[in-house]
């Protein structure tokens, strides 16, 4: 009887079952399943189980679907009504993912036969993601009668929600900017205070009820009950997703991490253990949660999680390469394989990068000392297209590394003339500060905007670089005296206002900051003992000395007109001098023999000063054994032409 009464309808029943599975595989198929499947169900008369189109306008579906329900091919009309409820909420999810407006996301809500609590609250959190940059939404939402009619049904039937239904919901109104006065939100969070209170919360909900507070500014009695409530629970039975969470939550809450560093090193013993089995978002999360919660010390969980982040650099967002970036720079964190893994990133997304990823980048670069040719050339090509989209922070970090690292790109031509335009066009948009940095890092590399040197120079510029107790900075004070004596040496063209005396330091290295990089003792008693050996004494030659100029010293030779060494006490009366300039691994770039921006100028100057410079590199004195060979490479550098002298 039973297959005889399906007879008639078998036809719908095939064509139901090929276009429904034809269908999952359609972004925009749910409309057409819930046509078929309304047709399908009258003709079979079982119309009478689910609700009318539209009937979640005036109530929700509110009992929770629980995993418990089993699901049947063959079953009674209650696990078919179960099952049907089911499918549809996975449908409607997949349908919401892919949705990037409030408009259809309603037009999803309203061709939907069931919304659950559950499907309620996602589409309000999608709602709140889509048009988190809309500031009039709530006004516009609440003249929207499903938007109304969800929201009144929270507020009524909140006992009977499920608790993540509730805390989703929660937090969609609270990032929708909805009044925390408002009777929904009241009522929402008494309910929540009720749940958290009975221990009927799991760490997720706890994590986003905490978030939920936190962003309000408001309840602190129930913020510390929920951190009473996770710190109650074992964290090594923790998943990775609730120590992401818990970090996150922890992020928002406290500033240091002080008050719950007990908790922390917990996590973070607990978080390396498990850092291989997170995700690129939750890598990059648990990084930024780090140097907000000021970790230092967890610089093993760092070092794990910065190893782990490499295969996913093509695959970070920019938000998340952001958020990378920033714990390498906080914990001073390089990795060659990281390096070229951005190296190749950039090298092929410089054009459709962020700003700030960019921004970052270079300042990864900077921190570390690493010139990496194939990012900076790709970044001085992108910047010449895309600069009127950076912000004049973003400007002076991308291009203050060129100075620094001392490297010319191949279009630095084309990029110096540009940013010189945009220099002009922006002018009073940079901060005094950043412009001076911007422009003594060109100085660094040969490159001289001299329309600005006379901006720089004039008392007004300089009184914005002032303290609000009229002082100026140290480190302001060199970068203006190099700058000026940069002008002097090497702009005799310059016909504009002079530096004031007054603001002219005598030497660049002060308190805590030095224009140059110190000397490596160990070289320096390597070199000493050669020259002694050279020289016949220590008489015959000065360290460290502060030259008239401001710029100290290594070692200082002096010659009379005959090319006799004079000893250092009458260094006034030579008619030549020769200063040796020790160069260790700290003056070049990392795993470079490019030498860093601000040692290149010192010998530049000191040339210009007519002085003769001799660089010892490190890796030419590393390869001598003993003092023999020391005595006879310092012999040739110093003295190519002349006879060695053996005392």
């Amino acid at each position: 009887m039973a297959v005889a009464k399906l007879l008639p309808y078998w036809p719908y029943i095939s064509v139901l079952k090929s276009t429904c599975f034809t269908c999952l595989r359609m972004q925009n198929s749910f409309l057409l399943y819930q046509t078929y499947r309304r047709y399908f169900l009258k003709e079979m008369n079982y119309c009478t189980v689910f609700p009318r189109k539209g009937y979640h306008s005036l109530a929700l579906y509110l009992p929770h679907v629980t995993s418990e329900c089993s699901i049947h091919l063959y079953g009674n009309r209650e696990n078919m009504e179960r099952r049907e409820k089911k499918i549809d909420e996975k449908f409607f999810l997949d349908q919401l993912c892919c949705l990037y407006s409030s408009k259809p996301i309603f037009k999803l809500l309203d061709s939907a036969e069931h919304v659950s609590d559950n499907m309620a609250a996602a589409a309000l959190l999608k709602i709140a993601e889509v048009e988190s940059k809309n500031s009039n939404v709530l006004s516009e939402l609440l003249k929207n009668k499903t938007f109304k009619a969800i929201a009144l049904q929270f507020e009524q039937q909140c006992q009977k929600l499920s608790t993540s239904s509730l805390v989703n919901a929660l937090k969609a109104f609270v990032q929708l900017g909805m009044d925390v006065r408002s009777a929904t939100l009241t009522c929402l969070l008494h309910e929540c205070q009720e749940r958290v209170y009975k221990g009927q919360m799991t760490i997720e909900n706890l994590c986003v009820l905490g978030e939920c507070l936190s962003s309000m500014r408001s309840n602190f009695t129930m913020l510390q009950s929920i951190m009473d409530r996770v710190q109650m629970k074992k964290v090594e039975s923790w998943t990775p997703e609730e120590i992401v969470m818990v970090y996150s939550l922890l992020q928002a809450i406290s500033g240091d991490g002080l008050q719950y560093q007990s908790l922390l090193d917990k996590m973070h013993t607990v978080a390396i253990s498990v850092s291989t089995q997170l995700n690129l978002k939750q890598i990059s999360s648990v990084l930024f949660s780090l140097v907000k919660l000021k970790q230092t010390e967890a610089k093993d969980l760092v070092r794990n999680l910065c190893k782990c982040s490499i295969i996913h650099v093509p695959h970070f967002t920019g938000e998340e390469l952001v958020k990378v970036l920033v714990a390498s720079n906080e914990f001073s964190y390089k990795d060659p394989q990281f390096t070229e893994a951005l190296e190749m990133h950039v090298s092929k997304t410089a054009f459709t990068m962020s700003p700030e990823a960019v921004t970052r980048v270079m300042q990864y670069c900077n921190n570390n000392r690493i010139l990496s040719e194939m990012i900076f050339n790709a970044v001085a090509e992108s910047f010449v297209y895309n600069s009127e989209n950076f912000t004049t922070y973003q400007i002076t970090e991308q291009v203050i590394p060129f100075g620094i690292l001392n490297y010319l790109p191949p279009n630095a031509s084309e990029l110096f003339k540009h940013l010189e335009r945009v220099m002009s066009n922006r002018f009073s948009q940079f901060q005094p500060q950043s412009l001076l940095n911007l422009l003594h890092s060109f100085t660094l590399i040969q490159r001289f905007p001299v329309n600005f040197f006379e901006k720089v120079f004039s008392p007004y510029f300089i009184e914005q670089l002032q303290d609000q107790n009229g002082n100026l900075d140290p480190c302001v004070l060199s970068q203006l005296t190099q700058l000026y004596l940069t002008v002097i040496l090497e702009c005799p063209f310059y016909k504009g206002p002079k530096l004031f005396p007054k603001y002219r330091q005598k030497y660049f290295t002060t308190s805590g900051y030095s224009l140059e990089t110190e000397v490596n003792p160990f070289m320096y008693r390597k070199v000493k003992k050669g020259l002694i050996g050279l020289l016949g004494a220590k008489m015959y030659f000065a360290s460290q000395v502060i030259s008239p100029h401001g710029y100290i010293l290594d070692i200082e030779i002096g010659l009379d007109e005959n090319g006799f060494v004079l000893p250092h006490c009458i260094l006034k009366k030579s008619s030549k001098r020769i200063v040796l300039c020790m160069d260790d691994e700290k003056h070049f770039c990392f795993n470079s023999h490019n030498l860093l921006g601000k040692e290149y100028i010192k010998q530049r100057h000191l040339k210009l000063l007519e002085y003769k410079v001799v660089q010892i590199p490190f890796y030419e004195i590393d390869n001598l054994h003993n003092n023999e060979e020391v005595v006879e490479y310092l012999h040739k550098k110093i003295f190519p032409h002349s006879y060695r002298m053996k005392w």
